[in-house]
């Protein structure tokens, strides 16, 4: 594959966590984070994109987020539990993102505000319709995605590199 292949990015917020007496990585998902999921992941298979690869948070959240929405998309990605994603610096996920091997052509990453909302809004340098201003109007709540496309290598992804394409909440 070449490493000016067309690219996507997908990137998830998991879904409405509860606040049990836990540590904050072992919170699970709220009802309506359970119930929020599922149609999370219908969306994600109506955007016809067929993942190459999964990288998701390995708080408890996350983790119940992506085996719920994982049932609805026709083909299983690849999955890697990456803790880097936890509590991650927006500069960590660009770097986690340079990491990606070159075969993925398009990835979906499960993690967590406010580095979701901050990487589409860094990653970002073009919008397609109003994506940006319902993104940034919302302020990407949970189980909220935004898809973004670039061109070239992974190790390539810095801010402005890629079009905002998509963006969708549960409450669209």
């Amino acid at each position: 594959m070449s490493v000016d292949t067309p690219r996507r990015i997908v990137l998830l917020r998991h879904a409405k966590a509860d606040w049990p007496q836990v540590s904050d990585h072992e919170r699970p998902l709220a009802e309506r984070g359970r119930s929020d999921a599922p149609v999370a992941g219908r969306r994600l298979a109506e955007t016809g994109i067929g993942f190459d690869l999964a990288l998701c948070s390995t708080a408890v959240r996350t983790r119940e987020t992506w085996k719920l929405a994982v049932h609805e998309l026709p083909e299983r990605p690849r999955t890697v539990y990456e803790d880097r994603l936890y509590e991650a610096s927006l500069g960590e996920l660009i770097a986690l993102l340079n990491d990606v091997p070159d075969e993925v052509s398009d990835l979906l990453v499960i993690g967590h505000n406010p580095g979701m909302h901050a990487l589409a809004d860094a990653l970002a340098g073009r919008a397609e319709g109003d994506t940006a201003t319902r993104m940034n109007r919302s302020g990407f709540p949970t189980s909220a995605f935004a898809v973004l496309a670039f061109d070239g290598s992974w190790k390539s992804v810095e801010h402005g590199v890629g079009t905002l394409v998509d963006f969708w909440t549960p409450h669209d």
